[in-house]
């Protein structure tokens, strides 16, 4: 056995990922190696001796080429009749249960008269998951792909001496306080809060992510009409360096064309707005960072008042801005539309 076979052979022996038939064979030719018996070998790793002599062989004239393989009709056998999977999977996708929406597995078992562990392992090998769904939403904006385009390409091409800011408003968001005290964390018990609630108002969290930083402007307002939304516009233009473009991405929520804000706008030309396509509110990065602020400062919180929630929010900005984490945008325009119109396609095909 040459040195660098073995060293290949030692890998895979200490190996915990590699199947388990690939850890002992090349456990028993190392030990072949040593000039241990056949028998020996067998007793050790709990195998037959017969197989111990077929891989001696086969590495004698194979090497390690075909150290894996299974040779055919050897192995274990398919203890699922192929017809059997192949009905599984036609009624997983192009049937349903009567009366419910999506299989189980044990209403797949009892349709299919297989046990819930057999329909577990074919939807398993078949990447087949009815318990789940994804929502999408093709938007419908005549300007979709000139909008696209333009906002992956702020995204992608920031212009220079400029700041890219992703904006947009957090409405209603709920200060909500709980009917009973939550029980803390303790071991062997997760932490608990009663299902219900009581409402103490809501404020509308006004938010612009810096792309390049990560650092995000906020501000909590009652409202959000274009009153507010100017006035946030004034604390952007307050924070951000005057020797600098600005260049807003936002929705097309209709405070954002008001004849107000285009008034504000052309008196301010170092403003840049960029407005994303209808129905496509992902290509707003400032979603994810609401996301964040909803997960681990919002939903589990408890608020008395507003003034309590407001000062929840503002904590959660200052955390951020301490050590901000910028989201990267990777996705060109190209890329995205091509998505899209496969999108298209499958979507008529199905109207059709």
């Amino acid at each position: 056995m040459s040195g660098a076979k073995r060293e290949v052979l030692e890998v895979l022996s200490r190996s915990a990922t590699a199947p388990h038939r690939e850890v002992v064979r090349a456990q028993a030719l190392l030990l072949a190696a040593e000039g241990v018996a056949n028998t020996a070998i067998a007793k050790r790793l709990g195998v037959s001796p017969a197989s111990v002599t077929t891989w001696r062989e086969r590495f004698a004239t194979e090497g390690l080429s075909k150290l894996c393989e299974v040779r055919e009709g050897r192995g274990r056998k398919a203890s699922i009749p192929q017809e059997k999977v192949d009905e599984i999977v036609r009624l997983t996708q192009q049937e349903k249960p009567a009366g419910q929406t999506h299989w189980s597995c044990r209403t797949m078992a009892k349709a299919a008269g297989v046990s819930p562990a057999t329909v577990q392992r074919v939807w398993s090998a078949r990447g087949l998951k009815p318990h789940l769904v994804k929502t999408f939403k093709l938007s419908n904006d005549k300007r979709f792909e000139e909008k696209l385009i333009d906002v992956a390409g702020v995204y992608l091409n920031p212009p220079e001496r400029a700041v890219v800011l992703c904006m947009d408003e957090k409405t209603q968001i709920q200060a909500l306080d709980r009917t009973q005290p939550s029980l803390p964390l303790k071991k062997g018990r997760a932490g608990t809060m009663t299902h219900d609630y009581k409402r103490n108002g809501t404020t509308t969290l006004f938010a612009a992510l810096n792309v390049l930083t990560g650092v995000v402007i906020g501000q909590c307002m009652a409202k959000h009409r274009n009153i507010e939304f100017l006035k946030f516009l004034r604390t952007i233009d307050g924070q951000v360096p005057k020797d600098l473009q600005i260049h807003l991405i936002l929705d097309n929520y209709g405070t954002h064309n008001h004849d107000n804000v285009k008034a504000w706008l052309a008196k301010h030309p170092r403003f840049h707005l960029h407005f994303i396509p209808t129905s496509s509110s992902w290509l707003n990065m400032v979603e994810r960072w609401f996301r964040d602020l909803t997960d681990k400062a919002v939903r589990r919180g408890v608020f008395k008042s507003v003034p309590d929630l407001i000062a929840a929010i503002e904590a959660y900005l200052e955390a951020n801005n301490s050590d901000p984490k910028p989201f990267v945008w990777t996705a060109t325009a190209d890329e995205i539309l091509a998505k899209v119109r496969r999108g298209r396609v499958t979507l008529e095909a199905i109207a059709s």
